[in-house]
């Protein structure tokens, strides 16, 4: 006997375009009806947003967690931004730090291994550093640098005070004081 489990799948799986960003979508919209075009999607993406058993997570993990682009809960960027200040946070994305390419030969060094061989050689120059690992000097600048930047980091996060996390009735308080909740 087999059962079958149906998992809920969100309206935008089934139609992504619906919630694109719609400013992106309205510059390159030409013609008279742009406004009504954009409205009436804006309508038809807030209908389906608004009917989905997912929309409180999503709105919870739109404002708080991750600062996505597009239509997404019911609100656009400029609906989120405003909840942000409301509650008084702030999204920080994650840095992408940029990567070299990777060496030839035995592989990527790894950042631990350039800190390690640091510790276990702290008078060596950036060139004994990378003779020792076989990897290049800008290598080993690089990763002595991001190690140095997480230590302020650790330094600067300790000195502040801690971040408040709201809770999923205080985000969803703002969105309801949203003139554009009122249309879900």
């Amino acid at each position: 006997m087999t059962i079958a489990i149906e998992t809920p799948v969100p309206p935008c799986a089934h139609q992504p375009e619906l919630f694109e960003d719609v400013a992106a979508v309205a510059s390159t919209t030409s013609g008279s009806g742009t406004v009504a075009a954009v409205q009436e999607r804006l309508a038809v993406a807030h209908r389906s947003c608004a009917g989905c058993p997912m929309l409180v997570d999503c709105l919870y993990r739109a404002v708080v967690e991750v600062d996505v682009s597009g239509f997404v809960a019911c609100t656009t960027e400029a609906d989120r931004a405003t909840i942000r200040r409301q509650l008084g946070i702030e999204v920080t994305q994650p840095t992408l730090a940029p990567y070299g390419t990777t060496r030839l030969g035995n592989g990527p060094v790894s950042h631990e291994m350039v800190v390690a061989v640091r510790h276990a050689h702290p008078k060596d120059t950036c060139q004994q550093l990378a003779e020792r690992l076989g990897c290049s000097t800008s290598t080993i600048k690089r990763h002595l640098r991001r190690a140095r930047e997480e230590a302020t980091r650790v330094e600067q996060v300790s000195t502040l005070p801690q971040r408040r996390t709201p809770s999923i009735e205080e985000v969803l308080d703002a969105f309801d004081a949203l003139e554009t909740s009122q249309f879900a």
